[in-house]
């Protein structure tokens, strides 16, 4: 186990006790020690549209702060790309065109279950269930932009964000994914809030899109 996944169970219980979202678990390619993108693509997958304007702008302004080039996905697709399921061929198709403008990150995030509820859960803690690929994940989770009862009574959220590299001169892969709680989904605004700093948080300790240097006293507390 290396320093840096050490010091992130030393202090997420010190940084995050009083907020509404908790790391669960996390899982970073082991080929992969840090990672920087030119520009990346900020998607969160939600029947809210409300809900997904806050959190992919809150976001995208965390990242750009930490001097991470980061567009939302509601700025990037036309209106109508949510509003009908893409096929795989499309898929591969707006990665292509994601390229050609420059991307090469893309950070999908979208909610998966509650822990009460386990009986109608999709993919409960769906760490399990690991995607190769954007497009496959994307793919496969595209219908809860439809469902709007998809999690209405849920008590305690199971969210999921993954980190995927698109480089053209690279394997397009998965490069980390975290698993987060959220403890109080009636509050949007602070749920939202809570999961962007965890979010920001585990990359930053993980050497991924904001790179910064652990020091010894950093780790040593």
């Amino acid at each position: 186990m290396n320093k840096i996944y050490i010091y992130l169970i030393i202090v997420s219980g010190l940084l995050f006790s009083c907020t509404s979202s908790e790391l669960v678990e996390n899982w970073k390619n082991p080929d992969i020690d840090t990672f920087e993108a030119q520009k990346v693509l900020v998607i969160g997958i939600t029947p809210d549209e409300s809900a997904r304007k806050v959190f992919e702008k809150k976001l995208t302004n965390e990242l750009k702060k930490s001097g991470v080039s980061a567009v939302r996905s509601l700025d990037y697709f036309k209106s109508s790309f949510t509003t009908s399921p893409k096929s795989e061929k499309e898929m591969m198709a707006l990665e292509s065109q994601l390229i050609e403008n420059g991307f090469d990150a893309i950070l999908l995030s979208k909610v998966l279950g509650v822990e009460d509820k386990v009986s109608v859960v999709k993919a409960y803690r769906n760490l399990d269930k690991t995607f190769d690929s954007f497009r496959d994940d994307y793919y496969e989770n595209q219908d809860i932009y439809y469902d709007e009862d998809y999690y209405e009574e849920y008590q305690i959220f199971h969210a999921e964000s993954s980190l995927y590299c698109i480089c053209p001169d690279k394997e397009r892969e998965l490069i980390w994914k975290g698993s987060i709680d959220i403890t109080e989904p009636e509050n949007t605004k602070k749920a939202i809030s809570d999961y962007v700093k965890v979010l920001v948080w585990a990359l930053k300790g993980q050497q991924l899109l904001i790179i910064e240097e652990l020091t010894n006293e950093d780790i040593d507390i």
